[in-house]
């Protein structure tokens, strides 16, 4: 039973771990590129520049860092109201817009990698480039 249970605790601590992104010296991989892409087309209008937030929009690095990508994905696919005394905001669902929906992973990737600090501002360089 102890095995069983060390080997539970051992897997999730490396699948939290793990990270949706690859950075080298700088440098991402493909998946982290395209989401940087597929933000820049789709996000950007109202969340601003490398997801830093605008007038519009959350800055989504500093949400990022305190949700799971299943939240993300709920916001994202449904939308949300949120409603405050101060202001009324509106996140439109993009559940039927396939540029967005199928790279939900890649947008999360590099959400995720600004948010952990390890990608900076601006067009990331990919590695192999």
């Amino acid at each position: 039973m102890l095995v069983v249970a060390a080997l539970l605790v051992g897997s999730s601590a490396a699948a939290a771990a793990e990270q949706p992104y690859t950075v080298v010296d700088g440098k991402v991989d493909k998946k982290t590129f395209n989401g940087w892409r597929r933000y820049t087309e789709s996000c950007l209008r109202c969340h601003g520049p490398d997801g830093a937030g605008s007038s519009y929009g959350p800055d989504l690095v500093d949400s990022v860092k305190h949700m799971t990508q299943d939240e993300f994905n709920e916001v994202v696919v449904n939308g949300r109201t949120n409603v405050n005394p101060a202001s009324t905001s509106v996140m439109p669902p993009f559940g039927e817009v396939e540029d967005v929906v199928t790279y939900l992973d890649d947008i999360w990737a590099y959400l995720k990698a600004r948010a952990d600090g390890v990608l900076g501002r601006g067009r990331p360089p990919r590695i192999g480039d």
